[in-house]
């Protein structure tokens, strides 16, 4: 009888015991330094570019708050990275406000754009609107497809992928039979020259130099082949540019 009465006392002061410690650790952790911090300060901590698990310690620890507030893409930053928190830095708030933290998402996928069917300049276009470039042009005849129009490209449309990436495309030379007349780039600049070019279906080729001080610099001075002569859609042309004396 007297044993199981002192295990209940034994019991009883345990169970004392539990209760005082957590009281203890209530007042000692929160209620004291709450009321002790009762309309102090503390200023922010820096936390853009911190990881968030490691920017919610750092913001702890000045006895604030840290909320995520939102998710952004952002390429500058890694995926779970603070880009921009608020208030900001160095800002005198009081004992437990709230940090709100913008967190980044990795940088934006973009959803790429059906080209087949599409001229070079209609494709050029449609892949900028997206954030996204035209690569390399191939070309390879075709008896369905219309010259200068895309066959196919190499990454299929829908997917999604980072934005300014290049997409490479083949386009259709027409019949083997077909051919096209050569455009007149003579005295244009080498932009307008590349652009007229491949407009009409003719990439550059190969550039050489010859100094020439009756026009300015990078002005077409030949074209081989010449202008009129036809050629199958694809050819390349190559240009002579014009350069300064170097005296």
């Amino acid at each position: 009888m007297k044993k199981v009465r002192v295990v209940k006392i034994f019991k009883s002061l345990s169970i004392a015991f539990v209760i005082l410690l957590i009281l203890f650790i209530v007042f000692d952790n929160f209620l004291i330094p709450n009321y002790v911090q009762k309309g102090k300060t503390t200023r922010v901590p820096e936390v853009i570019g911190l990881s968030i698990e490691k920017a919610k310690e750092v913001i702890s620890n000045a006895g604030l708050q840290p909320k995520e507030f939102e998710y952004k893409s952002d390429k500058r930053y890694e995926i779970g990275t603070v880009i921009m928190q608020n208030p900001i830095a160095d800002s005198e708030v009081k004992f437990g406000r709230g940090i709100y933290l913008t967190i980044s998402g990795g940088e934006e996928l973009v959803e790429i754009p059906n080209l087949k069917g599409k001229s070079i300049r209609e494709a050029a276009f449609n892949l900028e609107r997206v954030g996204l470039r035209l690569g390399e042009i191939s070309y390879e005849p075709s008896e369905e497809i219309f010259a200068n129009t895309i066959i196919r490209q190499e990454i299929a449309s829908n997917r999604k992928i980072k934005s300014g990436n290049r997409i490479n495309v083949t386009v259709s030379q027409g019949r083997i039979t077909d051919k096209h007349v050569v455009p007149d780039v003579s005295l244009k600049t080498l932009s307008e020259a590349e652009k007229v070019l491949l407009d009409s279906g003719f990439p550059l080729g190969k550039i050489t130099y010859q100094v020439n001080v009756d026009v300015l610099p990078n002005t077409v001075l030949e074209q081989i082949p010449r202008a009129g002569e036809l050629m199958q859609i694809g050819q390349t042309i190559d240009l002579v540019l014009a350069q300064k004396s170097e005296r």
